[in-house]
């Protein structure tokens, strides 16, 4: 049948799924403080659904999934999941990202899994009270403790940093100094409307070009080459063992040449972070579509892909982007 390719030529290699809608904690610029309203178990794909779409996605030349939420570990029996999808021998890479707040006692089985090769942890602050009112919950403990143990095992450690005007935007210089002595890749990214609220009124507007220029003001830094279908602009500090990025998520400069789908929890297929979903993959197997049915699906839908963020946005059914982060998959 060929390989993903939508209608601009790009090869699509890369799924996101979101395991869960579910979090253990109530992130400002992800969900309301009182939460969302979470959908009934039923409802979530189940792990062998999400097998057999992971499955037919790699024979149609995906190498890559990443697993989101949600907060994945907060599922029950992700670690076996995680198991079963690594006997995909199609699969190159099982990347996840988590807030790290469960995942301290599973370091050992991550590293066991060898198509598991990076973690990326979220942690907006490294000030315990700070983080508390961010996340709305007082674990940073537990999450230091995680980015402590990730930092010395065989995993690459990307840490994700949501640049919150009003909140932790004094902290960029402090993260960028982590990677001094250790090996890890701090990466600041451009805060997005996914709240369940909509875009937060702020009086500054922290783009690629401000925190650029906040970590310039204190430390030389050289850009590094960027991989095809990077989600980061990155750059090395001589003397330091790790990188800094910054992710222009929100001004969206780097959709050209996206490689990317993603899969939410209830089975929604989305060709891209801004649209408003575009197939309801859960009901469609349910009702008893074949793996033959399902790739001459993802070859359809693929066709549809927009060519950047912009243009998911405007051709929105829904109007303003309104959804949780924790619903559309992190």
């Amino acid at each position: 049948m060929g390989n993903l390719i939508d209608s601009f030529g790009r090869q699509i290699s890369y799924v996101r799924l979101a395991v869960t809608d579910r979090c253990n904690l109530r992130c400002q610029y992800c969900m309301p403080a009182q939460g969302i309203d979470i959908v009934p178990r039923k409802e979530l794909l189940t792990y062998k659904e999400m097998y057999r779409i992971i499955r037919v996605l790699t024979e149609l030349g995906v190498n890559k999934v990443r697993l989101t939420g949600g907060e994945p570990f907060a599922r029950k029996d992700f670690m076996q999941f995680l198991e079963m999808l690594s006997y995909n021998d199609l699969l190159d890479a099982i990347n996840i990202t988590t807030n790290g707040a469960l995942v301290s006692k599973h370091i050992k089985e991550l590293e066991r899994l060898e198509k598991i090769q990076t973690i990326n942890l979220s942690m907006d602050s490294l000030y315990s009270d700070k983080f508390a009112k961010i996340t709305r919950r007082d674990v940073f403990p537990e999450v230091y403790k995680t980015f402590e143990l990730l930092e010395k095992s065989r995993l690459n450690l990307k840490l994700n940093v949501v640049v919150q005007s009003g909140f932790n935007t004094d902290e960029i210089v402090d993260f960028v100094a982590l990677t001094k002595d250790k090996n890890v890749a701090v990466r600041f990214i451009e805060e997005m409307p996914f709240n369940g609220k909509g875009q937060r009124n702020t009086d500054e507007v922290w783009n690629y070009t401000k925190i650029l220029n906040e970590i310039q003001s204190s430390y030389s830094i050289t850009q590094l080459n960027t991989e095809k279908s990077s989600t980061s602009r990155n750059f090395s500090i001589e003397g330091h063992k790790g990188t800094v990025g910054i992710i222009p998520s929100f001004t969206r400069t780097i959709c050209n040449d996206c490689n990317r789908i993603r899969v939410t929890s209830t089975g929604t297929f989305k060709n891209c972070l801004f649209d408003d979903g575009v197939f309801n993959l859960r009901d469609f197997i349910r009702n008893g579509a074949s793996n033959e049915d399902l790739k001459t699906l993802f070859l359809s839908l693929i066709k549809e892909k927009p060519e950047n963020g912009f243009v998911a946005e405007a051709n929105r059914k829904q109007g303003n982007i309104s959804e949780s982060m924790s619903t559309i998959g992190g």
